[in-house]
């Protein structure tokens, strides 16, 4: 495996295969191909989202005593759901909400990623989806401040 390959591997979570395609079609421009597999993650989405998520986890987030949250995020399996992926997840939106204290799960999806703002949460959330192959949802939350 090529280090471009590598690199591009950790920075998208995507497939060997996947990688080497998306440089291959990028001509070798690493943000080219960043870019394109972003784009076939949407398609995965896409594809993903009418699917059932009967399974997922009840995420608990308290920030120094004062701000909690309790998030009720959603995938298809029990696998999935027990995934790091899923779980680190789970963590980031529960921080999200934290820090930005959305009204509803419509507003949480639109908000910029705290972490990074040249994304969105349900950018954040199709990435992760794209890497399991799992569709994914936040279902609701609860928002606590002191």
């Amino acid at each position: 495996m090529s280090d471009d390959v590598k690199k591009l591997r950790e920075a998208t979570g995507a497939g060997v295969m996947d990688c080497q395609r998306a440089l291959a079609e990028a001509g070798g421009d690493f943000d080219k191909a960043i870019a394109i597999i972003h784009e076939k993650g949407e398609v995965i989405f896409q594809k993903r989202k009418e699917r059932s998520t009967g399974a997922g986890v009840l995420k608990s987030y308290i920030h120094n005593g004062r701000v909690g949250v309790l998030l009720d995020i959603r995938c298809e399996t029990d696998f999935v759901g027990r995934s790091d992926d899923f779980q680190n997840l789970a963590n980031e939106v529960a921080m999200q909400i934290t820090a930005m204290s959305p009204e509803n799960v419509e507003e949480l999806l639109k908000q910029p990623y705290v972490k990074d703002e040249s994304i969105t949460v349900d950018e954040l959330i199709k990435r992760v989806i794209a890497k399991t192959g799992e569709n994914m949802k936040v279902e609701r939350f609860c928002r606590y401040e002191i």
